[in-house]
């Protein structure tokens, strides 16, 4: 009987697939929002979560009264999966158009972490993830929000990567034929803040804006 390979293998396109851990944590260090894939007798499910890494594992929370993070924090076996789209493959061919992107895909299970401080810590590093520098700038939760609040560690246990970069992929027939191909990049930006209300719009703009609007301004 033939040996399965291992679950993270890609098994297409296999030139694009990276196995490092630096590939797959550059990859998951860029992205916010993770789906959250597993299976409860026999029904799948796919949760859009936010994360943030912390060293091999992934930080998610939820609320407590979510059937689907206290299942997943049961330890059940899930698959996560991160994707981003960094620019439009435009082909003389439908059957040639495609993406530029960086994908990561990551078996595991997920802990509770149920010890206040470590809690504490989790949701900061998650807020930090979103902007660095924020935690700082912002309360802490308190115990009613801990109390009402899951955070699940999960360890990524295989992990892969998949990259598709570069120009287009044509068919010397096609060459020819007078319609425009090439790559349309594409990046996250940044709109202008919109303050909460009177009283945050009297403050300065935080350090942690003011920095994350400067990587706008620094990509051509």
């Amino acid at each position: 009987m033939p040996q399965q390979p291992p679950r993270h293998h890609v098994q297409r396109s296999k030139v694009r697939a990276r196995y490092d851990r630096d590939s797959v944590h550059a990859i998951l260090d860029a992205g916010l929002l993770a789906h959250v894939g597993f299976c409860v007798d026999g029904q799948p499910f796919v949760i859009p979560m936010l994360y943030a890494r912390d060293g091999d594992t992934l930080l998610l929370h939820g609320s407590i009264a979510s059937r689907l993070v206290t299942t997943l924090a049961a330890g059940i076996d899930a698959c996560i999966g991160v994707t981003h789209v960094d620019g439009l493959v435009l082909a003389r061919s439908h059957f040639h158009h495609s993406v530029n992107y960086r994908s990561v895909v990551a078996f595991g299970r997920a802990t509770l972490v149920d010890e206040p401080a470590a809690k504490v810590a989790a949701l900061a590093h998650l807020v930090d993830a979103l902007i660095p520098g924020r935690a700082a700038e912002s309360r802490p939760a308190d115990r009613n929000e801990l109390a009402a609040t899951h955070v699940l560690r999960f360890a990524i246990e295989d992990a892969s990567a998949k990259v598709r970069d570069g120009g287009v992929k044509e068919d010397a027939a096609d060459l020819d034929l007078p319609h425009w191909a090439g790559v349309v990049p594409q990046q996250v930006r940044h709109g202008t803040p919109a303050p909460a209300d009177a009283a945050a719009a009297a403050l300065p703009l935080p350090a942690s804006v003011r920095a994350l609007l400067a990587t706008d301004e620094a990509v051509p």
